[in-house]
């Protein structure tokens, strides 16, 4: 049996700016009649859009069987970025078949979510998809009140390319009892946070 990750070819039937940083894309078509979700709420695909051929990561926002949302941030340069910073309705792009991480233990009792703008859209689908009391902490350029669900503690980056993510979570009054905790963002925070 073969490992190779599936490709789907997909359309861009809605694109939808969301903050200054954070663009929605909404894509589907008949490619994506053989697309499953994995049920694990910070899954992931890869996206390759026309005129490249390596793949970047977007969690899945949401799937409905018929149409898959993507929330892409976008920065000053990358290889999305400028792309879907232009009008890309109606372009073909290719996902791969999803992945994800996400695994609270059945008898948590809480949940503790931190992260930056790039792990925005995992937050909100896991904060969505629980229901044990969770606390978020996200550090984004633009407040996004009614993105998160919940408790959440909206956090500015000090400075273009910096965090402060690590500090955060040394500060954290854990809960009692058995919960989770889930992070992502820049590497060197997380590494910082590990």
């Amino acid at each position: 049996m073969s490992t190779r990750a599936q490709h789907h070819t997909a359309e861009v039937v809605r694109r939808e700016q969301l903050s200054d940083h954070l663009v929605r894309l909404v894509l589907g078509g008949p490619g994506l009649a053989s697309f499953t979700s994995t049920g694990v709420p910070d899954e992931w695909v890869g996206l390759v859009v026309p005129g490249q051929f390596q793949s970047r990561y977007y969690t899945v926002r949401s799937w409905d069987g018929r149409e898959l949302v993507l929330d892409v941030v976008v920065h000053e340069v990358g290889l999305v970025t400028e792309w879907a910073q232009r009008d890309v309705t109606g372009q073909t792009v290719t996902v791969t078949d999803p992945k994800g991480s996400f695994a609270m233990p059945a008898g948590a009792r809480w949940l503790l979510l931190v992260g930056d703008l790039t792990a925005l859209p995992a937050m909100a689908r896991i904060a969505s998809s629980v229901d044990v009391p969770t606390r978020t902490w996200a550090e984004v350029p633009d407040e996004l009140t009614s993105y998160l669900p919940g408790e959440v503690t909206w956090l500015e980056p000090p400075g273009p390319e910096q965090s402060r993510l690590a500090e955060v979570v040394e500060g954290i009054d854990w809960p009692a009892g058995d919960g989770y905790f889930w992070m992502a963002g820049e590497s060197a925070q997380m590494r910082a946070i590990r």
